[in-house]
């Protein structure tokens, strides 16, 4: 362990350059610092970078989920099927609308997105539409998810938090869906502390966003600055949802290098994939191919359930490695076991409980990935072994 008890090779590590300081600095110097032209200049350039209509920046992927099930026309009495294998939010963002989560099963270690086969099983006629997760940067079966919610006259929702740039037949992902919903937080992959956004190509989800991130309000503060409107009407029930401009500034200075960033993640991850191949007792999620298309958000390996806490604990306090769990079971949390008992999910509740996620960001060492690969087989040699070191 490195000094102050710090990991040495932390999970993630975010390096802001000189000109990101720059932007956000030139924007504080600007004195407007609310939603306004910069937020507005992402939202271009990210939509053109998806191939879709409209980008709407919204305060957290949280909320561009809220939003996009809102614009799905979820609330009381309507069901959304979703993946437990993900980020509560994902879940969560369908009680703030009114409506109830319904759990769907994961493909399987190999494949942990959601099973369009179970999403198939369980549509009823409450049903009103389909969440996916693009898990660790790669597509879910999108597109057959994509007929399935047309053959039924659902609502298709990407959480596309993991996956920006990501693609599946050549389409950006986001770009599926009646909505997309994109994280900006400080461990993804465009971070910038906080920060979303709802992808779309329908007009009316759109303005319907960009609606209820500012309560409702049919004129923003910017506006009114610059005289395009003199008041503002207000007319729903809206929400605090807006993405600042300083964030709106780092993002499009950060967004310049996103492809250099993904490819250099391909090319670790690429790596990783061969050296942990020759680990005994370690299952690696996804084809080799697959990482040409993915945007490789994160490293999940996936070990044998009752070595899943020692690995994790001996990397960390002998090896000085950081890991996470991506994910722990949605429905096995406090929260949802006690609004949704009885739920089964056998393949995500197993994934759950092998999943260790390790290092990834893009100026990780080839020697640094190294001593990530040798501790993990030295710890899973010694918990086979039984022996205590």
């Amino acid at each position: 362990m490195s000094a102050g008890g710090f990991p040495e090779i932390p999970l993630f590590d975010l390096r802001l350059e000189p000109q990101d300081l720059e932007a956000v600095a030139q924007t504080l110097r600007s004195g407007w610092l609310t939603l306004g032209p910069r937020t507005q200049e992402f939202e271009e350039t990210f939509a053109a970078h998806l191939g879709v209509r409209h980008a709407v920046a919204v305060s957290s992927c949280t909320a561009a989920l809220h939003l996009a099930y809102l614009a799905a026309g979820v609330g009381p009495g309507d069901e959304v099927i979703v993946p437990a294998f993900t980020f509560a939010a994902t879940a969560a963002a369908v009680l703030y609308a009114g409506g109830t989560p319904v759990f769907a099963d994961i493909r399987g270690l190999e494949d942990p997105s959601i099973d369009p086969q179970d999403v198939a099983r369980r549509i009823t006629p409450r049903t009103k539409a389909v969440a996916c997760v693009h898990f660790a940067g790669y597509a879910a079966p999108v597109q057959e998810l994509q007929a399935l919610c047309c053959e039924h006259g659902l609502a298709l929702i990407e959480d596309v938090a993991h996956a920006p740039s990501a693609t599946a037949g050549g389409r950006k992902l986001g770009s599926f869906g009646l909505a997309g919903a994109f994280s900006f937080f400080s461990n993804k992959i465009l971070s910038v502390g906080e920060g979303g956004l709802l992808s779309t190509d329908d007009d009316a989800v759109a303005e319907q966003a960009r609606a209820l991130r500012s309560h409702a309000m049919t004129s923003g503060t910017w506006a009114r600055h610059t005289g395009a409107t003199t008041t503002y009407d207000v007319t729903g029930l809206g929400f605090n949802y807006r993405l600042d401009e300083p964030r709106a500034a780092l993002l499009s200075s950060r967004f310049r290098r996103l492809e250099d960033d993904i490819a250099r993640r391909r090319v670790l991850t690429r790596r990783y994939r061969e050296l942990l191949g020759a680990v005994e007792g370690v299952t690696l999620p996804y084809r080799d191919e697959d990482v040409d298309t993915s945007s490789c958000y994160v490293l999940p390996i996936m070990v044998a359930p009752e070595v899943q806490g020692p690995l994790r604990i001996a990397l960390r306090e002998k090896h000085g490695v950081q890991t996470s769990l991506f994910y722990p079971s949605v429905h096995e949390f406090t929260a949802y076991r006690e609004r949704f008992a009885g739920v089964s999910l056998p393949r995500t509740e197993l994934a759950s409980r092998c999943e260790v996620t390790i290092p990834l960001f893009p100026h990780l060492t080839e020697e640094q990935q190294d001593h990530v690969v040798r501790s993990i087989d030295q710890e899973l040699r010694a918990l086979r072994a039984g022996v205590s070191r």
